[in-house]
């Protein structure tokens, strides 16, 4: 069942792959009216909350820039930036670079209890590492959909 698990994460991580590949990142910081943040901050958001949900939350180092949690952690928007952002492409390497990273440190390890029960914004408890990877899943194509949505929204105009 591991494999297929992995498996699966290398569909929907080629998804948003495909995806931030595609889009042009000269409209990745366009808020269209509706919405919250921006394509950037979707696929920052991404990459930082897979993070945490894998190593974070298990007590191990975290990968990704040290900026991101500020940029792309939950409850922060676009509105408060005031550094310099990350590249599409910069965001594009550390997506592609957390399959490996994950696949190792997960393997054989999906039932492994966390240091301590997680519980999300959602309120969702996670008990084991497997719990909070899988959960990711949900959470990538939840941003993906916005994503999508944000892009018509702005090609549209």
């Amino acid at each position: 069942m591991e494999q297929t698990i992995f498996k699966h994460m290398e569909t929907v991580r080629g998804i948003t792959e495909k995806s931030i590949n595609r889009i042009p990142e000269e409209i990745s910081d366009i808020i269209p009216e509706g919405f919250n943040n921006s394509i950037r901050w979707n696929f920052g958001h991404i990459a930082f909350v897979q993070e945490k949900l894998v190593f974070g939350i298990s007590g191990e180092a975290m990968k990704v820039p040290m900026n991101y949690e500020h940029f792309f952690g939950a409850g922060t928007k676009p509105a408060d930036w005031t550094e310099t952002l990350p590249s599409f492409t910069e965001i594009a390497s550390v997506l592609s670079e957390q399959k490996p990273r994950i696949k190792t440190f997960l393997h054989g390890r999906l039932d492994q209890k966390l240091p301590s029960p997680f519980i999300n914004r959602s309120g969702i408890t996670f008990h084991t590492t497997g719990e909070a990877f899988l959960f990711g899943f949900y959470h990538e194509a939840m941003h993906m959909e916005t994503i999508k949505r944000i892009y018509r929204s702005i090609s549209f105009k």
